[in-house]
């Protein structure tokens, strides 16, 4: 047979040292892929060197051999020798088995090795590996070190072996992507694989995928399965299902009722240890509980002792050269972390006993246990029931009524011959009082000081204490609207969380005694009263569409929102959960066409409802777009998500 390639006759086999091959200019591949080397490496250790190297005499200046040989191909290769070489697995001057070529076209060879090249496909590799395992008996870590890869990866190739071969078929044929096939691997049942496929025609993505066959599965995420822990859950008999092709690799709990199960055994652990501080009541919620109807009272701030006040001094004094040395190490000292995570402890215990309940509010007052969205058990103290809410003191209108029921014809209350010379019947004094009650309109019409002060002790009187209203004679209270009943699991929002603290933070100032509540607010800066007062105010907001509100105050609740400048996009995400699984299709597309264009609205017209609401969230992302409820009036919609986008 005879060839009209020229080069394939000027190719000569030599052995040559490898301290006498050094790079060639002409090689195309300049740096070698990141991890290639090593990889390239530890299967040269393994296996030996299967493809040559390509060479070529090194001329110098004057166009004489100088003894050395260019790598024009194989630069990965080479580098990956050298190595060896340095790692002392093989001799500096160990033989390297080389293709010598004089023809000329060496840019050419170096860029016909590299494009021409094409990559294993992964099912190929997944049969190569499985067979190692199966007929060599190596296990991911031996394979993953004979071919330079990692025993994740070998595992993740190893794993498609339990996806339906039909599937594995359908996927060389080009009918799927890795990604979609990887999906399949959490559950070894091939019929079900084969359903889940044939009966997913339109979003046939990886995440559906795996919601279809794990449909009466729990995420490991799930706040009870972390609440419990799968060590727990696993210890009782229940079963994971592991995705290794998920980012957290943390799989799916099989057995829900098992998992219910011990989180109630769980909760009502948490619920005995609550019980034992002297709460009239405590129950436990798996969910965030709705407190719809419950008064809140709260803890205040007391004196510690002068010795937990030093401890607390010494504490901050020995963190504070502690955190500068973890910030300024390059690796955290162990030691280091355990004393500061002591010391925190420590001080975090002292610093909870600042904050006490009145040992009266226990006695009407109960607490509620709930898991966090993090999996940590959340205890909510100082929850009032209703009928367990102090009665408040009568009202002006009470004591007036039954003054009057006691009163003559003539409006005068009945001298008794035993009353006081000065006593005044109740007509009389009311008539004074309003004489005294129209100056002092009068007078603190030309306070304002006094009547910020005036206004904010009466609303911090309806916000931090039971029953005490009237105490203030200024006739304003606040009204809170429970917006749980509105939007389920608002209160685990960070906003919520937010105002709870801030909550929480002016209830434990606020004297315990609502009778020493005006000094209080009196003493206070006036950036401080207005503070308290933004934030008592703040609870009455109600701009909730119910449908029974009048157009009037929902107007009005667009002005305020213009006046603080709310932004929406800071707080809320358009996602299935949201808004785009609860609303028609037409509306799926308008939320698309607005935020990114009409042709991506397009292209998911066609899915249905559910595939569509999934697709839409994700080219929504982090757009910024907003349905027209929460939009700012008159504002150009398209141009302000396309701002934002940006």
């Amino acid at each position: 047979m005879t060839t009209n390639n020229p080069s394939i006759t000027k190719s000569v086999m030599r052995e040559i040292p490898l301290n006498k091959l050094v790079p060639s200019p002409d090689n195309v591949r300049r740096t070698p892929t990141e991890g290639a080397v090593a990889e390239r490496a530890a299967s040269i250790e393994a296996h030996g060197l299967l493809q040559n190297l390509v060479v070529k005499p090194q001329l110098n200046d004057e166009g004489r051999e100088t003894g050395k040989y260019e790598v024009t191909a194989g630069r990965t290769r080479f580098a990956a020798l050298k190595l060896l070489a340095s790692r002392k697995k093989i001799a500096k001057n160990a033989p390297i088995s080389c293709n010598v070529r004089e023809d000329g076209i060496d840019k050419e060879l170096s860029l016909a090795e590299n494009v021409s090249r094409e990559q294993l496909h992964p099912a190929d590799e997944f049969e190569a590996f499985s067979d190692l395992q199966k007929n060599k008996g190596l296990g991911a870590d031996s394979i993953a070190a004979r071919f330079g890869t990692t025993a994740r990866h070998v595992k993740e190739r190893l794993k498609l072996g339990s996806v339906s071969p039909g599937l594995i078929q359908y996927y060389r044929e080009g009918g799927m992507t890795l990604e979609q096939l990887m999906a399949f691997t959490v559950t070894d049942d091939h019929v079900r694989q084969q359903e889940v496929w044939d009966n997913l025609p339109h979003n046939r993505s990886p995440e559906r995928i795996r919601r279809s066959l794990l449909e009466a599965h729990v995420p490991a995420s799930d706040r009870r399965a972390r609440f419990v822990t799968l060590a727990a859950y696993e210890l009782a008999g229940g079963v994971i299902v592991r995705d290794l092709f998920s980012e957290d690799g943390g799989g799916y709990l099989a057995d829900a009722a098992l998992l219910d199960r011990l989180a109630r055994q769980k909760m009502e652990e948490t619920v005995e240890g609550v019980r034992t501080e002297g709460w009239k009541w405590v129950e436990g919620s798996i969910d965030f509980p709705h407190f719809h109807g419950l008064a809140r009272i709260y803890p205040r701030d007391v004196e510690l002792p002068e010795g937990e006040i030093a401890r607390l001094d010494e504490i901050e004094a020995e963190l504070d050269p502690l955190y500068a040395e973890l910030e300024n190490a390059e690796e955290p000292d162990p030691e280091i972390e355990r004393r500061v995570a002591s010391l925190t402890a420590e001080y975090d215990a002292i610093d909870e006993r600042k904050r006490v309940f009145d040992p009266d509010a226990l006695a009407h007052a109960g607490a509620i246990v709930c898991i966090g969205p993090d999996g940590t058990a959340e205890i909510a103290r100082g929850f009032v029931r209703p009928e367990d809410m102090p009665a408040d003191e009568p009202k002006a209108e009470d004591a007036s009524a039954v003054a009057d029921a006691g009163e003559g014809i003539d409006g005068e209350t009945p001298a008794r011959e035993d009353d006081e010379p000065s006593r005044l019947s109740g007509a009389l004094i009311a008539e004074l009082s309003a004489h005294r009650t129209m100056a002092l309109r009068e007078a603190i019409s030309r306070h304002p000081d006094i009547a910020l002060t005036a206004v904010t002790h009466a609303l911090a009187l309806d916000c931090f204490y039971l029953g005490v209203q009237s105490r203030s004679c200024i006739r304003v209270s606040i009204h809170r609207t429970p917006l749980e009943i509105s939007a389920r699991g608002i209160g685990e929002t960070q906003i919520a969380k937010d105002i709870e603290i801030r909550q929480e933070a002016w209830a434990a100032r606020t004297p315990s005694d609502p009778r020493d509540l005006w000094a209080f607010i009196l003493g206070l800066s006036s950036e401080d009263c207005l503070s308290l007062l933004a934030h008592c105010v703040s609870g009455a907001v109600d701009a909730v569409d119910n449908g029974a509100r009048s157009p009037d105050a929902l107007a009005h609740a667009g002005l305020l929102a213009e006046s603080v400048a709310l932004d929406m996009r800071a707080s809320w995400r358009p996602t299935v959960a949201s808004y785009l699984g609860r609303v028609p299709k037409a509306l799926i597309r308008e939320a698309v066409t607005e935020a990114v264009s009409s042709e991506a609205a397009e292209r998911i017209a066609g899915l249905k409802k559910a595939d569509m609401a999934s697709a839409a969230e994700a080219l929504l992302g982090d757009s910024g777009w907003l349905p027209k409820q929460l939009r700012p009036r008159n504002v150009a919609v398209t141009t302000e998500m396309q701002q934002a986008a940006e």
